[in-house]
């Protein structure tokens, strides 16, 4: 069992579950999954948590199972809820080199943080400050020159090109969009 705090996690780390909730007498935890693989618990063995204070942790993985949507997980050493309620909180993280490869046309949400929003004519109309998942279709909040925050559909129509290496995305939004 590995229980001694880690360095301070790097940002290259990408998390994939958060620690939300203790759950049950034997000290598992809830976590919301933030990866498209969520089949990667069973091979993971030790996870590595950054916690809330920014330091991490090495844990061993006892068990794992989905339950509603959720992981659980099951760390060894942590056997009861209040052990648990101390990983409330935690982030499950990877290296970035432990990333599964994308296919051509696909890319992670973090890499269009920051990417520049252009018109169809060229003008630049804002940045990416963040992506939400809606259930529908996603959304990215393109925050403007002007500080506004706009809401534009993550659609192939109204997001036609995506250029992930220049970080920089392409959009023709339908009339009045960024009027709202």
């Amino acid at each position: 069992m590995s229980k001694a705090p880690k360095e301070s996690a790097r940002s290259e780390d990408v998390v994939i579950a958060r620690i939300v909730k203790a759950r049950g007498i034997r000290g598992e935890v809830s976590c919301i999954v933030e990866t498209d693989f969520p089949e990667r618990f069973g091979s993971l063995g030790i996870a590595k948590l950054r916690m809330p204070d920014g330091s991490c942790l090495d844990l061993d993985i006892e068990d794992h199972w989905f339950h509603q949507g959720r992981v659980i997980l099951k760390f060894e050493g942590y056997d009861t809820m209040s052990a648990a309620e101390e990983l409330v909180g935690g982030q499950v993280v990877i290296a970035d080199d432990d990333l599964k490869p994308v296919e051509e046309g696909e890319f992670f949400e973090r890499q269009l943080i920051g990417a520049e929003v252009m018109s169809g004519d060229g003008r630049k109309l804002g940045f990416v400050s963040r992506f939400l998942r809606t259930g529908g279709t996603d959304l990215l909040v393109m925050e403007s020159e002007d500080g506004r925050e706009h809401l534009i559909p993550f659609a192939e129509d109204i997001c036609p090109e995506i250029d992930v290496a220049a970080k920089r995305i392409t959009i023709s939004p339908p009339e009045g969009l960024l009027e709202l």
